[in-house]
């Protein structure tokens, strides 16, 4: 079970956009990468194809997930991920700062 999942709210830890916060885009576990919405933005020039206009374009670049962590569903503030069984049997993703169960 991984972490860090699509849809997660992380806070950039190190790097030009530390402090900032987002929502995961994607996850590349291949590459230890993740795409996080409005942080680390880079600017390309595209050419015009039958799909896509020309120009300039603004998009997400892949952040190291060393340089991300976790955003605590109480405060917003990093914390680190556990895992816990429930007496379900079902296994569930924990916040280390506050204990709270993460959605997913």
């Amino acid at each position: 079970m991984q972490k860090i999942r699509k849809g997660d709210k992380v806070v950039v830890l190190a790097g030009k956009d530390k402090g900032r916060s987002g929502e995961v885009l994607s996850v590349q576990p291949k590459d230890d990468t993740v795409l996080v919405r409005g942080v680390n933005l880079i600017r390309r020039h595209q050419k015009q194809s039958q799909s896509q206009e020309g120009g300039i374009i603004t998009k997400e670049a892949p952040i190291q997930l060393s340089n991300i962590a976790l955003a605590d569903p109480k405060d917003g503030k990093p914390t680190r991920v556990g895992f816990i069984f429930q007496k379900d049997g079902k296994k569930v993703r924990v916040a280390k700062r506050s204990g709270e169960v993460i959605n997913g």
